[in-house]
């Protein structure tokens, strides 16, 4: 049995399958996933779970470079926002239009991952990102400049697969 992080295979497999650049989806009950996406249907009532449950499970075991959301979540939904602040770094933070959230980003998207949160604007696509100290141990490879204000911004991490 596997002792801790995600325990559900469906999620497990989804955030091991994300490639750099590759979109997943964590939305709310109502949201309208395509008829051909990867579907993980965690939803088993109102708010359970919620959307921050999920970013408590998936932000520690993917790696991400953008958080994109509605607009208005910022403003009209406080407690969503603060839940994002809490589990993803706003300087990855890419607010879009509503209509961009159930249209071309469900559309885009590799995975959607549907709560059972009844939170307003509440679908959030998580953009995967690569752990660039991990490329770059090499001493005979030089690192340019875009590539080291990212691994700046997120330090080494001992046992992160790191040599």
């Amino acid at each position: 049995m596997k002792r801790s992080g995600i325990l559900n295979q469906q999620l497990s497999e989804a955030v091991a399958s994300m490639g750099h650049g590759q979109i997943m989806m964590i939305v709310d009950a109502g949201f309208p996933i395509p008829r051909d996406a990867w579907r993980v249907d965690l939803a088993i009532g109102a708010n359970l779970p919620t959307l921050e449950q999920l970013y408590a499970l998936i932000a520690p075991e993917l790696i991400v470079e953008k958080v994109m959301f509605a607009a208005e979540v910022k403003e009209h939904n406080k407690p969503l926002y603060a839940s994002l602040t809490k589990w993803f770094d706003e300087r990855d933070f890419a607010p879009v239009t509503y209509e961009d959230t159930v249209g071309p980003l469900a559309q885009q998207a590799k995975v959607i991952v549907r709560s059972g949160a009844l939170d307003p604007w509440g679908n959030i696509a998580l953009v995967a990102g690569v752990d660039y100290h991990a490329y770059f141990t090499d001493p005979a490879v030089s690192v340019p400049d875009k590539f080291r204000s990212l691994m700046e911004r997120t330090p080494f991490k001992p046992g992160a697969g790191h040599e």
